[in-house]
């Protein structure tokens, strides 16, 4: 049984990744702190703690596959008529070279991407609201499809 104390640190510690949106890396910077403060002391929060750092972790790995694999394909996609003689006869050559085929797969590859990565930060947002609320009641919460880097 979680005391009153131990679920309202739990539940901190949930809603400390929302940071993310205000500060840049606050999605881990606080959850981290608040968890490295008071995992000794309640079994509880050592595994809330865990839980939240492990999402974040896994959250950015997975931002960071789809952007490893749209940026180079977007670059590709803008860069593939241009050859190395091109640019250095002519500064404007990426302009001159750019036609209504070559937009179209560009365009569909960057809202393609756009909206997967909304679709993934409306999903984290409401898991992390959900896993407060589950701790808040004292209960652990795992977060789907997430990598366990502390166990």
């Amino acid at each position: 049984m979680s005391t009153t104390s131990e679920k309202n640190t739990a539940t901190l510690i949930h809603l400390s990744s929302l940071t993310q949106y205000f500060i840049p890396f606050g999605g881990f910077i606080f959850p981290i702190l608040l968890w490295s403060a008071k995992k000794n002391d309640s079994q509880f929060v050592d595994e809330n703690g865990k839980q939240v750092i492990n999402f974040q972790l896994s959250m950015f790995l997975y931002s960071l596959v789809l952007a490893l694999i749209a940026i180079p394909i977007t670059i590709y996609t803008v860069l593939k008529n241009i050859t190395i003689n091109d640019v250095m006869n002519n500064c404007d050559v990426i302009f001159d070279n750019v036609r209504f085929g070559n937009i179209t797969g560009f365009v569909i590859l960057i809202v393609s991407a756009i909206v997967i990565f909304s679709f993934m930060k409306i999903i984290e947002f409401i898991l992390i609201i959900h896993a407060a609320v589950k701790a808040s009641n004292g209960e652990n919460y795992k977060y789907p499809l997430t990598i366990n880097f502390f166990k």
